[in-house]
């Protein structure tokens, strides 16, 4: 990997002289604003940083680190956990100046520039009345959730996003802009649902778009931690016959010591039960009554809103790099009451106050999916574990890593054995994608990834070997 140092200016003037988009130099007045992502841990400096414009910026800025040998970092939203979209010494393709969207006129699909956050998405489709689905934070980058999955409120009635991509554009290793869909290179669009960034800069997406309602019902009821192990199991037998338009998750949190809580519940610990219902609000405030009805909350933040708003409710309690975070997942075969024991224990002892625990529900759309389908592989999970520890300061690392880590490690009994790529702790361990993905799909997509990166040029990801 070469160093600022060992860059020559006249390479650097060139590679500038070629780009509509900025270059960026560590004394540049917005390189430190613009390296910074949103996990707070993560402190990168790379050599330099391409601000991309056009796909012509992008194939620019490929063939300028492969010739000179950078590592390469491709950020869209900035917000992956695990920072890889940044690097110290090589090449941030900095993707977030490309974040249109265009609407096409039959309203079913949407074309999706590869640095465009969820927000950029939901503002261009929701107020014609349609949406895809996303995640559950609006700033998150489109390109990153996507390539990994891409679970959000929208997935019992629709499936991940990466059910909904219609075709993609993308730059490779070797610098072509190439298109991808079910007919053009369609080993690569398989791949590309669900094998992350190892094959490619995406400067577009195409989705496909649903009609939604104006207004849908968000259900939020916050209960006493001290009720967990009762309040879990009432909201895994309800959801077992819940229709498919009702997506969500039972989640850990603490409740802010804020004026806009009533006072009672301040900084009181509790299991909030998040969901929203895909359909008309009046239906959903009927389907949802049970969860909001499992004794008193300690507060209620159901209502009715606009999807849009939905997406954007939890936007604020993840502001871009202020905490320090890690998080990992698993996925459960089971959600029995030993289970069930275990995870409220292991909450109990959590070192931080601003940590997040959930347990997603999947059902409906997504387990209907094939599991040869896409490269995200086997749908049959019935619920995720998902540990996000979140602290302020650095002194407060090792408590936290470490309380994950054994939490996960002791969870594994009851575990599938794969995880979600989107929450992989910082990407540490040998195994990590193989296990994710499953043996059989991982050796697909290393023969994928020989095809289009035999170089492995596109390693600061959730990284497949390439293989013959």
């Amino acid at each position: 990997m070469a160093a600022t140092a060992t860059l020559a200016p006249s390479s650097i003037e060139s590679f500038r002289s070629i780009m509509r988009g900025e270059v960026l130099e560590p004394s540049s007045p917005s390189y430190d604003t613009t390296r910074i992502v949103w996990n707070g841990m993560i402190d990168r400096r790379p050599a330099l940083i391409a601000r991309c414009r056009s796909s012509a910026d992008v194939e620019a800025s490929v063939n300028f680190a492969r010739e000179e040998r950078l590592a390469i970092a491709i950020r869209s939203g900035g917000h992956n956990v695990a920072g890889y979209a940044v690097c110290d010494g090589g090449l941030m393709i900095d993707m977030s100046p490309m974040n249109g969207v265009r609407v096409a006129p039959g309203l079913d699909r949407a074309f999706v520039e590869g640095g465009a956050i969820w927000a950029d998405v939901d503002a261009a489709t929701t107020p014609l009345g349609h949406a895809t689905p996303g995640g559950l934070i609006s700033a998150t980058g489109v390109a990153g959730l996507t390539l990994s999955g891409g679970i959000g409120w929208l997935r019992g009635s629709h499936g991940l996003s990466v059910d909904n991509l219609l075709a993609a554009d993308l730059v490779t290793a070797d610098g072509r802009l190439i298109h991808v869909d079910a007919t053009q290179n369609p080993d690569l669009f398989w791949a590309l649902r669900g094998g992350g960034g190892n094959f490619g800069v995406v400067t577009s997406f195409e989705f496909k778009l649903h009609p939604i309602e104006p207004e849908l019902i968000f259900c939020g009821p916050a209960y006493p931690e001290e009720r967990a192990n009762e309040i879990i199991s009432l909201w895994r037998d309800f959801m077992q016959t819940a229709p498919d338009r009702l997506s969500g998750l039972a989640e850990f949190s603490t409740l802010p010591n804020d004026p806009s809580i009533p006072e009672h519940a301040r900084g009181r610990r509790v299991l909030a039960l998040a969901h929203v219902y895909d359909g008309p609000a009046d239906e959903g405030e009927r389907v949802v009554a049970p969860l909001r009805s499992f004794g008193e909350p300690l507060v209620d933040f159901s209502g009715r809103m606009p999807y849009r708003t939905i997406q954007s409710l939890y936007d604020d309690l993840f502001p871009k790099g202020r905490d320090r975070c890690y998080w990992k997942s698993t996925y459960l075969s089971r959600l029995d009451d030993e289970v069930i024991g275990e995870i409220t224990a292991r909450m109990a002892k959590r070192p931080s106050e601003m940590t997040f625990a959930s347990i997603w529900k999947f059902g409906g759309f997504v387990q209907r999916v094939a599991a040869d389908a896409t490269a995200f592989g086997d749908r049959s999970m019935p619920f995720m574990l998902s540990l996000d520890a979140i602290w302020p300061g650095a002194d407060e690392d090792d408590a936290n890593i470490g309380w994950v880590r054994s939490f996960w490690q002791d969870m594994q009994r009851y575990s599938t054995g794969r995880l979600y790529l989107n929450f992989p702790g910082h990407g540490e361990g040998a195994d990590l994608v193989r296990d994710a993905l499953g043996a059989e799909a991982y050796a697909r997509l290393a023969k994928i990834k020989h095809r289009y990166d035999p170089d492995n040029l596109f390693r600061l990801n959730q990284n497949i070997l390439p293989m013959h």
